[in-house]
C-alpha cells in the first residue's frame, strides 16, 4: 500500500489528521487482496494491517479477495460497507478466510480495542495513510449523504455486495417438497421448459439494499383519464409519495439517497445502485410542480449531478440497442420544466448555467426534438374505457 499521499500532504494537515484522525486496524488481510477506502483502492502488501489518519465522517470501505497468480489471479466480487468514524476512533477487524470478509466484532471488545490503541505507535509502520488526495472528490460525491441515511439504506447485514446473495424460495427439506418440483431426469425440449425446471430463487434475508420504493403508477387511486394523462407528464404526485414515505422530515435527504445509489454503483460495482439512481433521477427531473415547490431540493440536485457526471464517460448512458441517451432525454425534460414561469429565478438561472456547462463539456444537444411528436401512452385504471 503506497504512502505517497502522506508525502504530498500539507504538514499541518498531516499532523492534525495524525492527532484527530480515525484508525482502521485490519488484521489477517491476505496479501494481494484488493482493498479500498472511498475513491481509492490498492492491492495490499504483506505488511498491511490497516489505515490511519482517516478524516472523521462517513466513509465507504470495500474489498475483494484475489486468487494468487498460480490460480490465474482471479478477482472475487466486491463487498463494501459504510462507516461513520469519529475523531480518534479505533476500529478493529479480523479477516475471515472462510467468508472472505472482514469481521468487526472485535471492535465491541473494549479491552482489546484499548490494547490496540495503546500500541498504535508500534503498529504505525504497518498502517497505510488515508489517501488525502481523493478526499475532495469523496466529499463532493457524499456531501448530501448523512450517516443516518447511509445506515438506513444499506442492507441489514451491513454489507453492500456487488452480487445478489440468493437462496431457493423453497428449502426442499422434505421429500414431498422435492416431489412437487419438475423432474430433471429427461432432456428439455424448449428453453422455457428448461427455465421452468430451475428452482425459484430469492435474495437472502437481510442482504437487500433498502432503497425508497418508487410507485409503479404515477397517478392517485381513482384518477380520471385526464388526471392520468397529467400525472404521466408531470410525476410530482409520485415524487411526493416517495418524499412522504421516506424523507418526510428532511426532503433534502432524497439527494443523499441519490448519492448513496451512485456510490454503490461507481465504487461498489452494484448494478442495482445504478438502476435506482436512474429511476430516482427520472422521477426528480420529470416533476414540474415539485420543481416550483422544492427550490432547495432542485438547487441541490444540480450540484449533486455536476459532481457525479464528472465521474462517468459521456457515452456510458447511451442504450446499445436504441442509441438513445437516457441522461440527455431525462435532463431535457428537467431543463424544459426549469425554464417555466413558475420556477424560482435563482433555480432557473442555475439550470441555464448547468445546461450550458453540459453542452460545452459533452456536446449534448438538449434542444433537439427527441420525441416531440410522440404520443404519451398512459394506462387507464380498470373500469375506464375510451369511446
Amino acid at each position: 500500500m503506497a504512502s505517497r499521499s502522506s508525502v504530498d500532504m500539507d504538514p499541518d494537515v498531516a499532523r492534525r489528521l495524525f492527532e484527530e484522525g480515525a484508525t482502521l486496524v485490519l488484521l489477517g488481510v491476505p496479501q494481494g487482496t484488493e482493498f479500498g477506502i472511498d475513491c481509492k483502492s490498492w492491492n495490499v502488501g504483506p505488511r498491511f494491517q490497516g489505515v490511519k489518519m482517516i478524516p472523521p465522517g462517513l466513509h465507504f470501505i470495500n474489498y475483494c479477495s484475489v486468487n494468487p497468480p498460480s490460480c490465474a489471479g482471479e478477482v472475487g466480487p466486491k463487498t463494501g460497507l459504510f462507516l461513520n468514524l469519529k475523531p480518534k476512533d479505533v476500529l478493529l477487524a479480523n479477516w475471515n478466510p472462510k467468508e472472505e470478509d472482514l469481521n468487526f466484532s472485535a471492535s465491541q471488545n473494549e479491552e482489546e480495542v484499548s490494547r490496540i490503541r495503546a500500541n498504535l505507535q508500534d503498529l504505525d509502520p504497518f498502517l497505510g495513510p488515508y489517501p488525502y488526495e481523493v478526499m475532495r472528490k469523496w466529499v463532493s460525491l457524499t456531501d448530501r449523504l448523512s450517516a443516518d441515511v447511509a445506515i438506513n439504506l444499506q442492507p441489514l447485514s451491513g454489507r453492500v455486495c456487488a452480487y445478489s446473495d440468493v437462496v431457493p424460495e423453497t428449502e426442499f427439506r422434505h421429500t414431498k417438497d422435492r416431489a412437487d418440483q419438475p423432474r430433471n431426469d429427461t432432456a428439455c425440449q424448449t428453453m422455457r421448459e428448461g427455465l421452468d425446471r430451475l428452482p425459484k430463487m430469492k435474495e437472502r434475508e437481510g442482504t437487500q439494499l433498502r432503497f425508497s420504493v418508487i410507485p409503479e403508477k404515477t397517478y392517485p387511486p381513482g384518477a380520471t383519464p385526464a388526471q392520468i394523462t397529467q400525472c404521466s407528464m408531470d410525476h410530482t404526485y409520485a415524487l411526493e409519495i416517495v418524499i412522504e414515505k421516506n424523507h418526510q422530515q428532511r426532503p433534502l435527504n432524497l439527494l443523499g439517497e441519490l448519492q448513496f445509489a451512485f456510490v454503490c454503483f461507481l465504487i461498489g460495482n452494484v448494478y442495482e445502485g445504478f438502476e435506482h439512481w436512474k429511476r430516482l433521477l427520472s422521477l426528480l427531473c420529470r416533476s414540474e410542480v415539485a420543481m416550483q415547490k422544492h427550490k432547495e431540493l432542485y438547487l441541490g440536485l444540480i450540484a449533486v449531478l455536476y459532481h457525479q457526471l464528472g465521474e462517468i464517460p459521456p457515452d456510458f448512458f447511451v442504450d446499445i440497442v436504441s442509441q438513445n441517451n437516457f441522461l440527455t432525454t431525462t435532463l431535457q425534460d428537467f431543463f424544459q420544466f426549469a425554464s417555466g414561469p413558475g420556477v424560482d429565478g435563482t433555480l432557473r438561472k442555475r439550470a441555464e448555467k448547468f445546461k450550458a456547462h453540459l453542452t460545452k463539456k459533452f456536446s449534448w444537444d438538449f434542444d433537439a426534438d427527441f420525441d416531440d411528436c410522440a404520443p404519451v401512452v398512459v394506462e387507464l385504471p380498470e373500469g375506464h374505457t375510451v369511446d
